[in-house]
């Protein structure tokens, strides 16, 4: 095999880091989002007050998530160029 080319072993760890990294990107934004939605009806927000809170959940879901998916890639590139 050329050494400039990955082997097939290569590319399923890398199909699995990135799947991986999408699931627990996605859960955690979900978590997040939920604990906002919870915190509205526990407190019985209404009004701008619900919509506030929905949307700095929704706002630091997204942005946990994010932060999970690149943390995760670069993680992995970085074990993968150290030969790991």
């Amino acid at each position: 095999m050329d050494m400039g080319r990955e082997s097939r072993w290569e590319k399923d760890a890398m199909t699995v880091e990135i799947v991986f990294a999408l699931v627990t990107a996605a859960a955690l934004a979900g978590v997040i989002l939920v604990v906002a939605w919870t915190l509205v009806q526990v407190l019985d927000l209404s009004g701008s007050a619900e919509r506030g809170v929905s949307a700095g959940g929704a706002l630091l879901g997204a942005v946990a998530g994010v932060r999970r998916l690149v943390r995760v890639l670069l993680r992995f590139d970085e074990q993968r160029r150290m030969g790991h």
